[in-house]
């Protein structure tokens, strides 16, 4: 797999999306299948807005199926690893910019929340963090040009 094309998860992020997965493929089928035999009582299935629907129901469902299983199994877990003093996924780091100081912990995009301080390793930030270490100034490309942050602990 392209280091690029990995999806990094933690592992309370990989267990929401398992549950999520088994709800999916048991509550999610069951419920759809009710809908397509009570869709069958009504007739000419041609005919029939309510079996239509739920077999679009069913095919979303089974997608989304597919695309969890998918990228479950390409999962890579952040695991809090020894320091090596380099900013890693998975690190929580202090910066400083003009700004004031913020604090960033470095996640797979599928666990992004920029308003909670999570972002991607993906992003313009996140990748320009990785591989720094405390007390270098990383310059960022924003549309407002350039921001310098500072890297002040990593965590």
């Amino acid at each position: 797999m392209n280091e690029d094309n990995k999806q990094y998860v933690t592992k309370e992020r990989k267990e929401e999306l398992q549950q999520e997965l088994e709800s999916l493929k048991t509550l999610g089928r069951q419920e759809i299948s009710r809908r397509i035999e009570d869709a069958k009582k009504f007739g000419d299935l041609s005919e029939n807005a309510e079996y239509m629907e739920a077999k679009e129901a069913q095919e979303m469902n089974e997608r989304k199926i597919a695309e969890m299983e998918a990228f479950l199994k390409n999962a890579v877990l952040i695991t809090k690893t020894k320091a090596t003093g380099d900013v890693q996924i998975g690190s929580t780091i202090e910066v400083k910019s003009d700004a004031g100081k913020r604090e960033f912990t470095i996640v797979g995009s599928e666990e992004a929340d920029p308003a909670a301080g999570k972002i991607s390793n993906q992003s313009p930030l996140g990748s320009a963090f990785l591989g720094n270490r405390e007390g270098d100034t990383v310059d960022v490309h924003t549309p407002k040009g350039i921001v310098k942050y500072k890297i002040v602990k990593i965590h």
